[in-house]
């Protein structure tokens, strides 16, 4: 019995190394994981920190590239113009000129219907001017008619007439200046003569002498008058 308790102590001295070499074992495996698990953390982080890095550098290139092409958009401004080409030169030369020469020729066309109209204004005044004496003349003619002669055939012929005239050089551009009556106006009367009158107020158109005529804007002859003073 006793040689058999002695050999089950045996064995079972003999079993309890292999235990502790288990246990070694699984300790050493935990400890390896341990230390994988914190190397692939590390390595994450070194990724994140690497990407971060990247994404960091991409953008300052990003920034640099847009500064370099506001640079060289910029560059031209205060760099050496591109030389232009001699078509182009030669096309901008020929369009100055042609522009010059349309603007010489309307100042020109311009100046000429001017001349031409105040040449036209000054040919119809002369001609009017000749007309008003014999406008004068009816007038005295058809003032010197006796009453019992109006009707005569004679008198009608000599105002229809006047009548004529008068509305061919109103539609000409001719009106008579209003003188009897209005205050005296150097710019459109000429006296001839001053008389004293308690009728009239001061500087007044007494009696129009000869009638005058105004062709448009201009004083075609100036009204004779006698004024009171």
């Amino acid at each position: 019995m006793e040689e058999k308790k002695d050999l089950q102590e045996e064995k079972d001295l003999q079993e309890e190394p292999g235990t502790e070499e288990t246990s070694e074992e699984v300790t050493t495996e935990e400890s390896a994981t341990e230390d994988s698990a914190a190397k692939t953390e590390q390595t994450v982080e070194e990724d994140e920190s690497e990407s971060d890095e990247a994404g960091e550098s991409a953008g300052e290139q990003e920034e640099g590239e847009d500064e370099a092409a506001d640079s060289e958009e910029e560059k031209p401004l205060f760099g050496k113009r591109k030389k232009k080409d001699k078509k182009d030169e030669k096309i901008e030369e020929l369009t100055d000129r042609v522009q010059r020469q349309m603007a010489e020729f309307d100042n020109y066309r311009k100046r000429t219907d001017k001349e031409k109209s105040q040449m036209f204004e000054v040919g119809a005044k002369s001609i009017l001017e000749k007309l008003l004496p014999v406008v004068d003349n009816f007038e005295r003619g058809l003032a010197a008619i006796d009453e019992s002669e109006k009707d005569s055939s004679i008198a009608s012929g000599m105002d229809m007439i006047y009548k004529q005239l008068t509305a061919m050089l109103e539609e000409s551009g001719v009106k008579p200046i209003e003188a009897e009556g209005q205050p005296f106006d150097p710019d459109f009367h000429n006296a001839v003569m001053h008389v004293d009158d308690e009728d009239f107020g001061d500087n007044v158109v007494v009696q129009e002498l000869q009638k005058g005529y105004m062709y448009k804007d201009s004083v075609l002859r100036y009204s004779m008058v006698k004024v009171a003073n």
